[in-house]
């Protein structure tokens, strides 16, 4: 038996707020430069989902940083220094198991880091694109491949958390 793949990044463009409010909004990516094969191929797709929602190209900041632990300091060094210029953050990393417990530490703390955020009441939602893979496939099949963009997902959700109605 075959099996089916999904796309997993398609998405309802109408179910999101009109352009004219997204064009007058501001968001960051902070990217891992570790895995750039797959990271900025998630950078590509959270872009293209921004703009082609409305966002401005100039309204888009992106922050390279050089591995996934880095991801938490960068997008709280935004919040605090920029108060809340951005509507969202988006942290886009990928991390793929290896023989070492490295992994596991990697992933903990990116993880606990932006749930911290988050959780401290800041104008700002933090949203993970964090890719945790057990293969390099895996991750592949996440950046443009069988399953979508992950990116395109980090960015949709961006958009839909910073225009969330209370």
């Amino acid at each position: 038996m075959a099996t089916q793949y999904q796309n997993l990044s398609d998405y309802n463009s109408e179910l999101l707020p009109n352009k004219s409010v997204l064009a007058k909004q501001e968001y960051a990516i902070v990217v891992a430069d570790w895995n750039p094969q797959i990271t900025h191929t998630l950078l590509k797709g959270a872009i293209s989902a921004l703009t082609e929602n409305g966002v401005e190209i100039n309204k888009i900041n992106v922050v390279h940083v050089p591995g996934t632990v880095e991801l938490t300091y960068a997008a709280k060094h935004l919040i605090t220094n920029f108060g809340t210029r951005f509507s969202a953050i988006i942290v886009i990393g990928c991390v793929i198991q290896g023989d070492t417990p490295h992994f596991d530490y990697v992933c903990q703390s990116v993880t606990a880091g932006v749930t911290e955020l988050n959780l401290r009441n800041e104008p700002i939602p933090v949203i993970f694109g964090v890719l945790t893979t057990n293969t390099l496939q895996q991750a592949l099949d996440r950046a443009d491949g069988i399953h979508g963009n992950k990116g395109v997902e980090a960015a949709i959700t961006a958009i839909k958390m910073a225009n969330i109605v209370w």
